[in-house]
């Protein structure tokens, strides 16, 4: 009975490393396109909040009223974060996983707080960033690049 070497490359192997890399490496790249989406749809909230934009309604009875100037800069802020966040994880820095998950955990409660105001956008945003975190955690670095 022979020993098998498993220390050989085989054809068989490279393929699998191969793969295995491109798909971590797409999914760096998706996670780095859906955060700065996500991030420019928050930018773009702030500004329609910081210009007071008549397309924000909102009832007399909420808990978490803030000036709409106020969660203008809230998304703002949270906007160009993830901005930096998604150039971070295209070029591949190890920060930027870690990053993406707190900037997309925070981005989430502010859409659930932003809700009232408008409720479609907050839950697209709400979406992307959970796919986000989902993209981040799955990508394993080691077997990327």
């Amino acid at each position: 009975m022979t020993a098998e070497r498993t220390d050989v490359t085989t054809p068989d192997r490279d393929a699998d490393y191969g793969a295995k890399t491109g798909f971590a490496f797409g999914i760096s790249i998706v996670a780095a396109a859906l955060i700065f989406v996500a991030s420019l749809v928050a930018i773009f909230q702030g500004i329609s909040a910081l210009a007071k934009d008549d397309l924000f309604v909102l009832g007399n009875e909420y808990a978490y009223k803030f000036d709409l100037t106020t969660w203008g800069w809230i998304h703002v802020v949270i906007g160009v974060l993830g901005v930096l966040v998604a150039g971070g994880l295209a070029v591949g820095a190890d920060w930027a996983r870690v990053a993406a998950v707190v900037i997309a955990s925070v981005s989430i409660i502010a859409q659930f707080l932003w809700l009232p105001y408008y409720p479609l956008w907050a839950i697209l945003i709400i979406a992307l960033d959970l796919i986000v975190i989902w993209a981040v955690a799955t990508w394993k670095p080691a077997e990327g690049y």
